[in-house]
């Protein structure tokens, strides 16, 4: 069984539809597969809006794609419905509208202005009134795992020990401690993101193509084909193969 799966984006377009002629290179080579997004569409990167326009767009044309659930992406959403509400696996001082975390980028890119400069009571009337209802309805309908085959995709990780189908979304969007730092066999590969490298990495049993698009790095896109990872470049295939930390 092939798929292909794309790195967090963080409001990237332009890297976005990048890896995705990558991906069209290798579907004309062996064939279509669905292609999973691992979340975090938006925040830090400076087109959130056109990323997540783009993605449901061609999810509505009928494109085999998958956008799964990632923490900045309920980050999002619930600060529209409501600002003060504290992401539990979010510690202070941190939130949305926090530098570090980018939200004031994604109401940038919606016409909003110095969102993290201003108070969020006035910063979130303009939100609202700004931010496309049908962006949020896509972005809170989002899975927050897909299994194919003998691969489990999910944005941050699961909870070594709990069955894939009783994972908790605060793990599946938020975890590393428990999950980064185990060696074991989790049954199917993890494919993964959320945790920043300069490049993918094989680890035997979990695969992280986060390679920092947030942070001036490159956008991962890779085929899998079994339990066989593939980096997809412009030159075409280079093998993933497992390392050892």
């Amino acid at each position: 069984m092939r798929s292909y799966a794309i790195g967090d984006i963080h409001g990237h377009l332009d890297l976005l539809k990048r890896a995705h002629e990558r991906i069209a290179k290798d579907i004309a080579q062996h064939g279509p597969a669905p292609v999973v997004h691992l979340g975090d569409l938006e925040d830090r990167g400076p087109d959130s809006r056109g990323v997540i326009d783009w993605l449901k767009t061609g999810m509505e044309r009928g494109e085999d794609w998958v956008v799964l659930k990632g923490n900045h992406d309920r980050l999002f959403t619930q600060f529209i419905h409501d600002p003060w509400w504290a992401d539990p696996a979010l510690s202070n001082p941190y939130n949305w509208l926090h530098p570090a975390v980018g939200g004031a980028e994604t109401l940038r890119s919606y016409g909003i202005r110095a969102a993290g400069d201003r108070p969020i009571d006035p910063v979130h009337r303009e939100a609202v009134d700004s931010v496309d209802p049908a962006h949020l309805a896509f972005l809170e309908s989002r899975p927050t795992s897909l299994r194919r085959g003998d691969v489990f995709f999910v944005h941050a990780g699961i909870r070594p020990g709990i069955a894939l189908e009783d994972q908790a979304e605060d793990d599946l969007v938020w975890i590393r401690k428990g999950f980064l730092d185990d060696d074991r066999d989790h049954g199917p590969l993890i494919v993964h993101g959320h945790t920043a490298l300069d490049q993918a990495r094989h680890y035997g049993n979990r695969v992280n193509i986060d390679s920092s698009a947030a942070y001036g790095g490159p956008l991962t896109a890779i085929a899998i084909d079994g339990r066989e990872v593939f980096l997809l470049t412009d030159q075409g295939r280079v093998p993933l193969r497992p390392e050892r930390t």
